[in-house]
């Protein structure tokens, strides 16, 4: 433990994130989800595009970051495009839980999401999996094509991008009438 502030602080027991864990929280096979979510909220968050992601940092706090995601209600998942020199990639390959704040345009209203992250390998290729993927994330998030495909591939590769998967497990906030 250490002391911040008057608080004492107790480091995160990473020893209790083994991949037997992780996989017990992960969705089943068949795609079923343990808990029905919240159709409200769900609405919620489909209806937009831009949220704020926490990750866990080393120390336990958490990080946050402004990201366009993707949601599939159906799946049960959201995806965003992340780099992989970012902190909210360090992040979830030591700890992949996370979570998603969306909130409506008044901020009154909000939804949470939350689960367990999975990242796909990095762009090596304009014609990878993974491309392929950031193309679906873009045109998703976006709701047209992109005007240069080229250079859009190439970009994913330079900048060394990814998509990082939530797997939803638990949604909480406020819908107001």
């Amino acid at each position: 433990m250490w002391l911040n502030g008057d608080l004492m602080v107790r480091p995160p027991n990473e020893a209790n994130l083994t991949p037997a864990r992780l996989a017990h929280h992960a969705p089943q096979e068949n795609g079923a989800r343990a808990m029905t979510l919240d159709p409200n909220l769900v609405a919620l968050a489909a209806a937009r595009n831009i949220g704020a992601l926490a990750t866990i940092k080393r120390d336990g706090r958490p990080q946050l970051s402004a990201v366009n995601f993707t949601l599939d209600p159906a799946a049960g998942t959201a995806r965003i495009s992340v780099v992989e020199s970012g902190a909210k990639v360090h992040n979830l390959r030591r700890d992949p839980r996370a979570s998603i704040f969306v909130t409506s345009p008044d901020g009154w209203t909000y939804a949470v999401l939350e689960g367990m992250v999975q990242l796909s390998p990095v762009a090596l290729a304009p014609d990878d999996d993974t491309v392929e993927e950031l193309v679906d994330v873009f045109r998703a998030i976006r709701g047209e094509d992109h005007p240069d495909w080229d250079d859009y591939r190439a970009a994913m590769v330079a900048d060394h991008r990814l998509v990082a998967t939530l797997h939803i497990e638990r949604a909480y906030g406020l819908v107001r009438p």
